[in-house]
């Protein structure tokens, strides 16, 4: 017979503002499950989370730990007895040992001495018994992504936790390293953890569960065995309707192919005496999307940051956005050229959080001459502006004079989507567009980035997240350690599993396959 390790009974949180984040929310999860929870962004999952882990205090309702009635004060509190959670941002101090950092506030003591020797036995010992193939001792700077999350969830396992929660785990991990994640969780499971699983990625919930609870607009609507639920009826819980099969169909015009957006000549650029961009040539034609995959911390972020002008670091070789060498050009002059931006890190470069809704959808734009009058900006047309986009973009807000930053994540994307979209480019840099958002706005986002294809814009689409860059892109190149280590003319006739064997480096194309990707 199961047993329930923690169940939700008519939980509510209600915020000072008045906003209702979870509503009447019951749920069980059994000892010894992996129990997904999974609804779009703002859906409520996330403070739900914060309520079990004890960072947030429910408005009513009650939260039921192994049998008796939790009144967590804080996640100390949570820890202590049991749960666990894996932030989808690593709380790990890179200059720090694995060792210092999963001890960190829990250290063994031989007297008034922190026992060093035995907190090093007692990782290694937990990091062998799961397979998780670490050197206890090594800094967590000169550590992978996916070795980093090991790090964070033995974190848990080394305080006890019976209960582990996983805040998006997958989202920068290749599918080779997802599936080794996958094998640990099992694995977590048969000893009689209980995993808690936050993933926008459907696919990966319908792999890994035993349930699924879904949660739209702050009301669960229900619990299902795994098996129980299609994708479709899944994503249908989620969003309330089905998703546009037909997303990627477009008209093909052959003449916007005979000029380039994006051309990068022998881009080459070191950091601390490496190369963080190893002459990498490439280019980005008109009416296409070429999707650059990669994990993590393999120049991609550099690259952007040349292409847009954001780079500090001197750099040599050319960058050239439509037809113009913008090598000593700044982030407006590259503007002017036609060049759009949808910044990785929205909430750092993509808004300005405490403005209204209204300022930040003409940003980038804001001395367009139906905007700015050149002695006032126009009032009116900004108003109009911002309330057709609001329209256009559907983005959940009662009015545009609110502050951006009081949207969910999908509707901030959407804004910053939106602005870009607003300024007819030429040439679209969409730098992990949909990360961390739901499936509903991502679709939304994936149809904005075809329209600008199709009236043929060039579309430089870089993104960790293989599933979009599989669906979305025309052509792929792979990046590792700086370089290009694959080049593939056609989306379409590459794999997954292929894909990801160039990520991890253990596969790596020659000079001359590689070469057709600036001229093909």
């Amino acid at each position: 017979m199961s047993e329930t390790i923690l169940k939700l009974d008519n939980v509510t949180k209600v915020y000072p503002n008045g906003t209702v984040a979870n509503r009447d929310i019951n749920m069980e999860f059994e000892k010894g499950e992996i129990h997904s929870i999974v609804g779009e962004n703002g859906a409520g999952k996330s403070t739900l989370m914060k309520v079990i882990f004890g960072i947030e205090r429910p408005s009513s309702g009650s939260v039921t730990y192994k049998g008796e009635e939790t009144n967590f004060s804080s996640s100390m509190d949570a820890i202590k007895a049991g749960i666990g959670m894996v932030h989808q941002h690593f709380m790990l101090i890179p200059s720090f040992s694995i060792v210092d950092n999963i001890i960190l506030g829990d250290e063994p003591k031989s007297g008034i001495f922190i026992d060093k020797k035995e907190a090093a036995r007692r990782c290694q010992e937990l990091s062998d018994k799961y397979d998780f193939e670490l050197d206890v001792n090594a800094k967590v700077s000169t550590l992978s992504v996916a070795k980093r999350q090991k790090v964070e969830i033995l974190k848990t396992l080394y305080r006890n936790a019976e209960l582990i929660i996983l805040d998006e785990p997958t989202s920068v991990l290749t599918p080779q390293e997802t599936d080794k994640l996958f094998d640990q969780l099992r694995s977590f499971k048969e000893q009689g953890h209980t995993i808690l699983f936050i993933s926008h990625k459907l696919e990966e919930v319908k792999k890994i569960s035993d349930k699924i609870s879904v949660i739209r607009n702050g009301v669960s609507k229900g619990t299902y065995l795994n098996e129980e639920l299609t994708m479709q009826q899944l994503t249908n819980l989620i969003i309330g309707r089905d998703l546009d099969s037909d997303m990627n169909a477009y008209k093909t015009h052959e003449d916007f192919h005979n000029e380039k957006a994006l051309e990068i000549k022998d881009l080459y650029m070191e950091r601390n005496g490496k190369p963080v961009l190893d002459h990498m040539s490439f280019a980005v034609k008109n009416g296409e999307i070429l999707g650059i995959a990669g994990v993590e911390g393999n120049g991609q972020q550099e690259l952007v940051r040349c292409i847009t002008g954001l780079e500090e670091t001197a750099y040599t070789g050319d960058i050239v956005i439509c037809g113009n060498r913008v090598n000593d050009l700044n982030i407006k002059g590259r503007r002017n050229l036609g060049m759009a931006y949808i910044p990785e890190d929205r909430m750092g470069d993509g808004i300005a959080g405490s403005l209204p809704i209204s300022d930040n959808l003409i940003s980038t734009y804001y001395d367009r001459d139906d905007i700015n009058n050149k002695v006032f900006m126009n009032s009116k047309a900004i108003r109009e502006t911002s309330e057709n986009l609001v329209k256009t973009f559907a983005v959940k807000t009662k009015t545009i004079d609110t502050s951006v930053n009081s949207l969910s994540g999908g509707n901030i994307q959407k804004v910053v989507v939106a602005r870009e979209y607003n300024t007819n480019s030429k040439f679209m840099i969409a730098e992990q567009p949909t990360h961390g958002i739901d499936i509903g706005s991502e679709e939304f986002v994936h149809h904005k980035l075809i329209e600008m294809r199709n009236a043929g814009a060039g579309i430089l689409l870089v993104s960790a997240n293989l599933n979009e860059v599989m669906s979305l892109s025309d052509r792929i190149i792979v990046m590792f350690d700086g370089q290009i280590a694959g080049y593939f003319p056609n989306a379409k006739d590459v794999s997954e599993s292929e894909l990801g064997m160039y990520m991890l480096g253990a596969k790596h194309q020659t000079p001359e396959e590689i070469g057709g990707a600036l001229n093909d």
